[in-house]
């Protein structure tokens, strides 16, 4: 790689070449005992010395270049933290500084996220993005690519994120082991392509190699990798490198390859659109490390970027609102989003220099913060803001930073509410790296004036990557599949209840309905109005006979959001059965009063009633089947289900263990035992 400066080009007189001009220059000194002193004295050899003979010498002099010449280009002027370039080493690449850096970078990197080519699709989007996404498991067709680039599908425009996704179905089809290395591989990339660009337009190795480390391993940097679906992030992030790449080439060179600036700008909007902020960084890199002068060219050379940027945020904002993603004014006020984005950045802020408690969802708070806190922000970000204003001219860095961390936030800060979280981790991707750049040229300037400190400086940065290092293989492990994503989310983060109700759907997925009831309720007790978790509810209920209750949630599901479909369709199908079910409840009960002792009208009478809700008339009707013959174990167990949803958690054990000592593999009772133990509500 390049250092960022440029040698002067001097072109020798005809017939001369440089190098033995350099040479013979060098001799002439030496042979006159020429010395690098403030003053300088004649040796004794020197012509003009008293007393000497003088020597026949000839001056080697500049010659006036020919047409043939090329003219003398000046270089850039060299940032002062810039170092030279220097020679290549002949000796093994371990010699070299670039290529150590490159191998580190890629092994911590290796490190962290080795374990994910092991995993599945998360119940978070995968599905919709990847594994039940018809037009993504067809792989790459015409059709395929057409629908990329026309859809909005899951309220996003990023037709080069659909490729993707469809050339890794093409290579490897729905593999998800396959899918995490692919984001694995270009999360690497990313990170070279972070220590080359820094490399290349400052010269420094070793910050720019922590600013990649930093990148590469922060635990905050988990999500966008571990996750498929943040497929976007990764691939938007390795075109945002490029762009910055490819403008630094253009910056030493002015000319055609403004257009590679242009096309990889306008390949990453397409993979995920908050690149929208990428011209304003570019601002920010022409006053540092690239010093370029300020003049209105530097502004006039952006608007073509601008106004890509500006296309992509209006085809962005159209299909986020006709997808219902955008949050209505009504019920988060401008004054409250304005509040909790300013709380936010300190969030961010802390994440990131103590990352604890990370998880997938962050939700939104439609109140206003906490009056000290947001004092604390505003504080925070003003005092920093004016420091690095105050300083600009000397350490250009903090500014510099410090902007690119708050610039490249403003489109996910919450200002324009989509979704339903309020921050997340994989928003600081690209943005933590301005701050890491502050860290890396800041506590070496700060501690440049006690040079005992470089050591332990230079000892503390490697310690710092290796705790991220470590931190972040712990995160990575969360996302080993969806249960312990969502545990670690309800753990990690307090009244959360889109985790709390993801926990309960995905229990249910698993089979384990009697689980997912709290987590459903506890959801609806943080956000009453949450349509998903009343849904669910209702599925759950139904699933177990409560039919009257599942018809209640369905009801309140549809009332919420009108246009939930699901819920709709779930309302009509309990209706039509709860009908069914007073049919088949007057049978039942008749052919009961016709046969008092039939077993079998005795049991489904006691189903229809539960089915209803009437949980104490089946208790009845089950104990009557009992009585005619105490060795039938799925009467048991039903009555045991009863017991258990009646709270009678001690009795309802008792009927499960007489179920499984009829039938040892009665797997009913077996998974309604581990239940109930499982909730520590044996009573015993």
């Amino acid at each position: 790689m390049s250092g960022g400066g440029h040698r002067l080009a001097t072109n020798i007189g005809a017939g001369t070449s440089p190098s033995s001009s350099v040479l013979e220059s060098s001799n002439l000194l030496l042979a006159c005992g020429v010395e690098r002193h403030s003053q300088l004295r004649r040796a004794p050899n020197c012509p003009g010395a008293i007393g000497v003979p003088r020597h026949n010498v000839s001056l080697v002099r500049l010659q006036t270049p020919t047409s043939t010449d090329r003219p003398l280009r000046p270089s850039a002027p060299r940032p002062r933290d810039q170092h030279g370039p220097t020679a290549a080493p002949t000796g093994p690449w371990w010699h070299n500084q670039e290529m150590v850096a490159c191998v580190a970078l890629v092994s911590i990197t290796l490190l962290a996220f080795a374990a994910v080519r092991d995993f599945g699709f998360v119940d978070y989007d995968d599905l919709n993005y990847v594994a039940d996404n018809p037009h993504v498991r067809q792989a790459l067709t015409w059709g395929g690519v057409r629908w990329a680039f026309t859809s909005g599908y899951f309220a996003n425009w990023h037709p080069l994120t659909w490729l993707s996704h469809m050339l890794d179905v093409q290579l490897f089809g729905v593999n998800a082991g396959a899918h995490h290395a692919v984001n694995l591989s270009l999360h690497i990339l990313n990170t070279l392509l972070l220590f080359g660009v820094l490399r290349r337009m400052t010269g420094a190795i070793w910050r720019s190699a922590f600013v990649a480390a930093l990148f590469a391993v922060h635990p905050m940097h988990v999500e966008s990798v571990a996750w498929v679906s943040e497929r976007k992030d990764v691939l938007s992030t390795l075109f945002w490198f490029l762009t910055l790449w490819a403008y630094a080439a253009y910056v030493r060179r002015p000319g055609w390859r403004y257009a590679l600036v242009v096309v990889c700008f306008a390949l990453g909007l397409m993979s995920k659109p908050m690149l929208v902020t990428l011209p304003f960084v570019l601002l920010l890199l022409d006053v540092w490390p690239l010093r370029r002068p300020f003049a209105r060219k530097l502004v006039w050379e952006k608007l073509p970027l601008l106004a890509l940027a500006m296309a992509s945020s209006v085809v962005t904002i159209l299909v986020q609102r006709q997808s219902g993603a955008v949050v209505r004014l009504d019920l988060i006020p401008v004054s409250t989003r304005f509040a909790n984005a300013l709380v936010v950045y300190l969030r961010y802020i802390e994440k990131m220099f103590w990352p604890t408690d990370l998880a997938a969802m962050y939700p939104v708070s439609r109140t206003l913060p906490d009056p000290g806190l947001l004092a604390l922000s505003v504080v925070l970000l003003l005092t920093v803001t004016v420091a690095a204003i105050g300083s600009v001219h000397r350490f250009p860095y903090l500014l510099v930073g410090w902007l690119w961390f708050l610039g490249t936030l403003v489109p996910v800060i919450g200002i324009v509410q989509v979704g339903a979280q309020s921050m997340a981790d994989r928003y600081s991707y690209v943005p933590l790296v301005g701050v890491f750049i502050i860290l890396a040229w800041g506590v070496p300037d700060l501690v440049a004036h006690w040079p005992r400190l470089r050591v332990p400086t230079q000892a503390t940065a490697v310690v710092v990557v290796c705790a991220c290092t470590m931190a972040a293989m712990r995160q990575v492990g969360y996302w080993r599949n969806s249960r312990a994503l969502w545990e670690h989310a309800v753990e990690a983060t307090d009244d959360n209840y889109f985790a709390q109700a993801s926990l309960g759907y995905v229990l249910w997925k698993e089979g384990h309905a009697d689980e997912a009831i709290p987590h459903l309720q506890e959801s609806l007790r943080i956000r009453p109005d949450f349509p998903e978790a009343h849904n669910n509810l209702g599925v759950v209920l139904a699933g177990r006979g409560q039919l009257d209750e599942a018809l209640s949630q369905f009801a309140e599901a549809v009332r919420v959001n009108p246009g939930y479909e699901a819920a709709r369709d779930n309302l009509s199908a309990t209706n039509a059965k709860l009908r069914t079910l007073d049919t088949s409840l007057a049978h039942y009960a008749d052919a009961v009063r016709a046969r008092p002792n039939d077993l079998a009208a005795r049991n489904e009478l006691g189903a229809a009633l539960a089915a209803q809700g009437r949980i104490d008339d089946a208790i009845e009707q089950f104990r009557a089947a009992i009585n005619i013959d105490p060795n039938q174990p799925d009467v048991h167990f039903n009555l045991g289900a009863m017991l258990d949803r009646r709270g009678r958690t001690a009795d309802a054990v008792e009927q499960f263990r007489i179920a499984l000592r009829l039938n040892p593999g009665h797997a009913a009772a077996r998974e309604a035992l581990d239940g109930v133990t499982r909730r520590g509500r044996t009573g015993r």
